[in-house]
């Protein structure tokens, strides 16, 4: 089993940035494909971006692609999501997840796959 941890949320206003950090423990960081999710009032859980083991892979949604950047550090058993040009429809709540993977290949982005969740952390950008 793996705990995970958020931080790095706040205000920020538009077209500002912020950088969110997923502290794990519990197994080795290289064991899982990572990945960031999102989730504002009255919507369904989204995709954000996805790193698979050893971060030889990536994946980003396509509202995101140029903008976010997901990147691992096992050594240090954490995850972050650099967030650039931030826009109010980017507020929401952002989850970090983890699932057990095979080979370093191994990347979801669909919620259901995942099998370990961080409790969030707020991302608000104001107009």
């Amino acid at each position: 089993q793996v705990q995970l941890v958020e931080s790095g949320g706040g205000l920020v206003q538009a077209g500002g940035s912020l950088r969110l950090s997923c502290v794990t423990s519990g197994r080795t960081l290289s064991m899982y494909a990572m990945s960031w999710f999102r989730q504002a009032p009255g919507k369904e859980r989204e995709f954000v971006a996805a790193v698979s083991r050893n971060g030889v892979r990536t994946n980003y949604a396509d509202f995101v692609r140029g903008r976010f950047t997901i990147l691992r550090d096992n050594a240090k058993s954490t995850v972050y999501l650099q967030m650039n040009s931030l826009k109010p429809e980017d507020t929401a709540v952002f989850y970090c997840a983890a699932k057990l993977a095979a080979h370093d290949y191994y990347l979801k982005d669909d919620p259901k796959d995942y099998t370990y969740w961080g409790q969030g952390t707020q991302v608000t950008v104001s107009s």
